[in-house]
């Protein structure tokens, strides 16, 4: 241990103290022993760290830092060095706002299009998004500080994420859900770890052995530090033997005193505690040595421009139709749409950022080399149909050369805590649209949104210019794309499937009650509509230019793949080059290829380089659930070089020599799994995958409610005043939608619906701790008197011991 005279000096009460946090944010202090806190903060895209009172929602305004584009943005960059420039620039203002750990990046698999927070994370592609997390984490902290990867592991859906149980098969958790973070924590050396709310295979992550011990532990031979999520400990005991260092936020002690008292009792050794208390020590003091220094002042105009640069490269170019962009200097251009002047520029909940400041496309019109004649809101933000602002914007579009028009979804339809309902843009945008075309065929959509949509009015369009959530200075950067001072070159880090029905999950998101179950395995993504032959709107990896380029003289050898890039055309760009590997043999099912490697390369008009893409340990793998180690099948083996999934430009082969463990499958018993299609693998089937039966995936209604259990479970509770009370949030969410209150709305969701009834004490900071909690649960089982009884005398208790914690405190100063 490193910390181990420190540790020998302190009582097993101030051990049991450091392993949940002081407050909302900040861990806790031990002052006799010099032994400081430190602060948490959110922090994928900017730093949000309050002002005010805390919460973990995103409800108080946090201190101004630059909105950086989100990860589902910057992951169309492809460019880990400038992931890394943005790391950098994060842990700069962490610095300059004394934050010790930077709570992200995000890098859970977009499993699904409809998951509410994917506008949050990097790709539906693991290796993908392992590289540009590590970029992130090695600029974070090189500025001293810690970044911290999460949701390990498994979190791909907001419903009842606190509780939902993620069922999987082991090779599809190891390559698939695993080996991002994998490959964070590996090459970029993340100093912390959050774990996920739910459960996997039927354990909670933060108290999962095999996930903690046995994978992030032993094989990754992480040595960081393991945080809850925001309320997410289940068994604060459990936890610490998988190694979870810190829970936040506070419990006001009462889960401290759950450790000291499992000690005491000789259920875990204190030599357990130890080893968690050395961890987050370590923690601790590495990240406190940057204050030691005098704190850095943040140049926010270069921060600014930064941000505004990441937005150049991550927006994409859809679709460009007689050449309809970049659009000439004298060209009249009208400019449509909510947007235009409201952005819609980053996420909602724990991500939101107050930014230092904020473009829009009406005030950066006069710095665009653009001749815009006029504005018109077009629509209502939030779906309510305005005919007089559809009538004004047609009006404005006869008179245009060129109609910009500014769509996309709004804050409360993407948000952290619910997942969408459908991928559709909202009906009253979609009727502008129409309406614009048959007074103006020369549409270009300015496209604003986290995450995937379907486009069935793509042909009614000439020009598509994906924005995502482009942060503060988006707009400015939009404006240089549309006018060529800025060549596009983002691609696509997710497939855009041509409806919801065609995606792999469509059939099994999201889990309702128990459980979620992942039958479609690996076939995530471009793995399923590759291999299964299944049209999509536009492919992963996919993104057009004002140039062209040409691809030659491909080169494999046992090291990597090496082949020229050309830029054919006569301006200059950057172009992303993707590495393929697909296996030639049909032993072991796989998707058709997979992604193993990629480049972002700058070329001027004529100009030809020579790149290599490495080939590296994940190149060829597979994990053989026989054998419960990674294997390579001995084979030969296409190499891809693409423009995209579905552009091929070069190919070749290599033979590698295997590993030589036998198959782990019977194909016979596993038929759907080798032919690819799996919207409709059968029970019996993904049983066989797994290897064990699946839990009933429904509640077991006839039980009565338990701290695991949702508040949206009160529809079935025994007391009536239970059952009221859910009547009740039923209904205000719904009065909240009618009246126009959506975000108020979600917050229900979010906050109340989904949480099991554990949340209550472990997201109240001590105000309700869990014996208070079983008075509330007798409540809701039937025993109203009896509960009420309970829940006073438990905090009638509480009260008194927190008063003489007080005054012995108080004692003790005087003392000194």
């Amino acid at each position: 241990m490193k910390y181990k005279d420190i540790i020998e000096k302190m009582t097993l009460e101030e051990k049991a103290s450091l392993m949940s946090g002081k407050d909302f944010w900040q861990t806790q202090d031990i002052e006799r022993l010099g032994i400081p806190n430190i602060f948490l903060a959110d922090g994928p895209h900017g730093i949000r760290k309050q002002a005010e009172a805390a919460d973990h929602l995103g409800l108080n305004e946090s201190i101004p830092a630059t909105c950086f584009p989100t990860a589902a943005t910057v992951a169309n960059s492809w460019d880990e060095n400038l992931g890394e420039k943005i790391g950098s620039y994060l842990g700069e203002e962490a610095v300059s706002q004394k934050v010790n750990v930077l709570l992200g990046p995000g890098i859970n698999m977009k499993r699904d299009p409809l998951c509410g927070r994917n506008f949050e994370y990097f790709s539906e592609d693991p290796y993908h998004a392992g590289k540009m997390a590590a970029s992130y984490i090695k600029g974070i902290q090189s500025k001293g500080i810690s970044a911290c990867v999460k949701h390990f592991a498994a979190n791909n859906q907001e419903e009842r994420r606190m509780s939902i149980d993620t069922i999987i098969d082991e090779r599809t958790l190891r390559e698939i859900y695993l080996t991002g973070f994998e490959i964070a924590i590996e090459e970029g050396k993340t100093q912390t770890v959050m774990s996920s709310y739910n459960m996997l295979n039927g354990a909670y992550t933060n108290e999962n052995l095999h996930l903690m011990r046995d994978i992030l532990r032993k094989e990754w031979n992480y040595d960081g530090v393991v945080v809850t999520d925001w309320g997410g400990s289940n068994d604060r005991v459990a936890g610490l033997k998988a190694g979870n260092e810190l829970e936040m936020p506070t419990t006001n002690g009462e889960t401290n005193q759950e450790i000291i008292h499992a000690i005491k009792a000789g259920k875990i050794p204190e030599e357990l505690l130890d080893e968690n208390v050395d961890r987050l020590l370590d923690l601790i003091f590495t990240t406190e040595k940057v204050y030691q220094q005098p704190t850095p002042r943040i140049d926010i105009d270069q921060h600014h421009k930064l941000a505004q640069q990441v937005a150049e490269e991550s927006i994409v170019l859809l679709k460009n139709e007689e050449s309809i962009l970049p659009i000439a200097p004298e060209k009249k251009v009208a400019i449509i749409g909510d947007f235009a002047k409201n952005p819609r520029y980053q996420g909602a909940g724990s991500s939101i950022v107050n930014p230092t400041q904020l473009d829009n496309t009406i005030d950066s019109l006069k710095d665009a080399n653009l001749t815009s004649i006029g504005f018109e809101e077009g629509f209502n933000r939030y779906g309510k149909k305005d005919n007089n602002k559809l009538n004004k914007a047609c009006q404005l579009a006869q008179q245009a050369d060129v109609v910009l028009l500014y769509i996309g979804l709004d804050e409360v339809t993407e948000a952290e805590g619910l997942d969408r309902q459908d991928m559709k843009i909202p009906q009253n945008q979609i009727d502008l649209l129409h309406a614009i075309h048959q007074v103006n065929t020369n549409i270009v959509v300015i496209l604003s949104c986290g995450s995937a949509v379907e486009m069935p009015w793509i042909d009614k369009t000439k020009g598509i210019v994906h924005g995502y959530l482009s942060g503060q200075a988006g707009a400015r950067a939009m404006l240089n794309i549309l006018t060529g001072k800025v060549n596009p070159s983002g691609k696509l880090a997710e497939t855009y499937p041509i409806r919801y029905e065609d995606t792999p999950a469509y059939h099994y998101f999201p889990g309702k009650e128990v459980s979620v179950e992942y039958r479609e395995s690996m076939y995530i993504g471009y793995r399923y509509y590759d291999t299964a032959n299944v049209n999509v709107r536009f492919p992963f990896g996919y993104g057009l230019s004002y140039t062209t380029f040409d691809y030659g003289d491909i080169d494999v050898t046992k090291d990597g793949v090496t082949f020229a890039i050309t830029n054919t055309g006569k301006v200059a760009g950057m172009e992303i080059a993707q590495l393929y590997v697909s296996a030639e043999s049909e032993a072991i099912f796989r998707p058709e290829k997979e992604l193993k490697g990629f480049t972002k390369v700058a070329l001027e008009p004529g100009e030809t380089k020579t790149v290599t893409i490495p080939f590296d340990d994940k190149t060829f793998r597979y994990y053989n659930i026989k054998t419960d180690q990674w294997e390579v099948e001995e084979a030969n083996y296409t190499i891809t070089i693409a423009s995209s999934s579905a552009d091929i430009r070069l190919t070749d082969s290599i033979f590698v020599k295997g590993t030589n463990a036998s198959s782990p499958y019977n194909k016979e018993n596993l038929p759907t799994y080798y032919a690819g299609d799996v919207r409709n693998v059968g029970k019996e089937e993904f049983e066989t995958l797994l290897g064990h039966s699946v839990p009933v995936p429904t509640w077991d209604r006839s039980k009565p409610l338990g701290y695991n259990d949702t508040i949206a479970q009160c529809r079935y509770a025994k007391g009536a005043f239970a059952r009221f009370s859910f009547q009740a949030i039923r209904f205000s969410y719904w009065f909240l939608r009618k009246i126009g209150k959506r975000s108020t709305a979600n917050l229900i969701i979010m906050s109340v619906y989904h949480m099991p009834f554990r949340g209550i004490a472990r997201m109240t900071g001590g105000i309700i701790n869990m014996a208070m909690l079983d008075g509330i649960l007798m409540i809701v089982n039937g025993h109203f008197f009896k509960g009420l009884k309970h829940f006073l005398k438990e905090r009638k208790k509480m009260l008194k011991t927190a008063k003489e914690k007080k005054m012995h405190l108080a004692e003790v100063g005087k003392e000194r």
